[in-house]
């Protein structure tokens, strides 16, 4: 009777360490980002599109509450920026509007550089207040940005110069308007100025009389909701809907690009981005969350 009572008790041990080993699986499954909730630490750093730069801050701020053990650092500078630091292994992701072939400097770097498309952002077209159209076809955004039209009376506005504000070449911002407006009407960088932050984009629109220029829609959010002018094309309105419905041109995918594919931390943050967790979030912010362009 010892003996079968040894045998019981065994018994008894190896189940209770079978149900422990299953609890503590549990604690370290992985998550639904395909990363251990443990092993989401280190210190990550990303840069470029300064259009993708504020969801991009703001999911590093909400899984670094989650995970205390990880740090995100991000920096705008450009999509060419993003792309070219990643592939010199200056950063850890290359934030970028446009895919890292269109940016890469190094094509011998092309083939080792992963893109993940993380959401979409659409663009608008913003004007001064005081330039009286509110809606372009593509033709005349290929006329104006080509300067082919100079005056609003040419494409149906007020008796008035249009003044160019451009995004520089190095802007993903900018190769977006290129593909998706211009089509192959080069745009004239000869006219206006150029200006490569949000910032300096809205200020210089709002400060001189006839203005025109681009932003991500992510920008008009909070305060800056009605902030500046914006204009249809085509008599459609920038939404989630005319894009996900193919009835608005003027937008992108967002990547972030990494040398090799994302692993550990870095795939968990970036799968964070994309995922329906964080996808209210990316609504809000004025982006567009992947589950809508799937």
């Amino acid at each position: 009777m010892k003996v079968k009572g040894f045998k019981v008790t065994m018994a008894a041990l190896v189940m209770a360490g079978a149900l422990a080993g299953c609890g503590n699986s549990e604690e370290k499954s992985s998550d639904k980002n395909g990363a251990k909730a443990e092993e989401l630490s280190g210190t990550l750093t990303a840069a470029g599109s300064t259009a993708l730069q504020p969801l991009a801050e703001e999911a590093a701020n909400e899984i670094t509450g989650k995970y205390p053990n990880l740090s995100v650092t991000v920096q705008g500078g450009g999509s060419g920026t993003g792309v070219n630091q990643v592939a010199a292994g200056a950063v850890d992701i290359g934030n970028s509007d446009v895919p890292s072939a269109e940016k890469i400097e190094d094509k011998a770097q092309a083939d080792k550089l992963v893109d993940t498309k993380v959401a979409g952002i659409a663009f608008s077209l913003v004007v001064n207040k005081d330039v009286q159209v509110d809606s372009l076809t593509e033709e005349q955004i290929q006329g104006i940005f080509s300067g082919k039209y100079k005056n609003w009376k040419e494409v149906g506005g007020n008796d008035e110069k249009i003044n160019v504000i451009n995004r520089p070449a190095s802007s993903g911002t900018r190769a977006t308007f290129e593909k998706t407006l211009m089509n192959g009407v080069k745009v004239n960088d000869g006219i206006g100025t150029a200006q490569d932050s949000s910032g300096a984009v809205e200020q210089s629109v709002n400060s001189t009389p006839g203005a025109v220029s681009y932003l991500a829609m992510s920008y008009f959010v909070g305060d800056k909701k009605e902030s500046m002018k914006t204009l249809k094309i085509n008599d459609v309105e920038a939404s989630i809907e005319n894009v996900a419905s193919k009835k608005y041109p003027f937008w992108s995918y967002e990547y972030m690009i990494t040398k090799g594919q994302p692993k550990e931390a870095v795939k968990g943050y970036i799968d964070y981005v994309s995922g329906d967790e964080f996808a209210d979030k990316v609504e809000e912010m004025g982006y567009i969350p992947m589950s809508e362009l799937k």
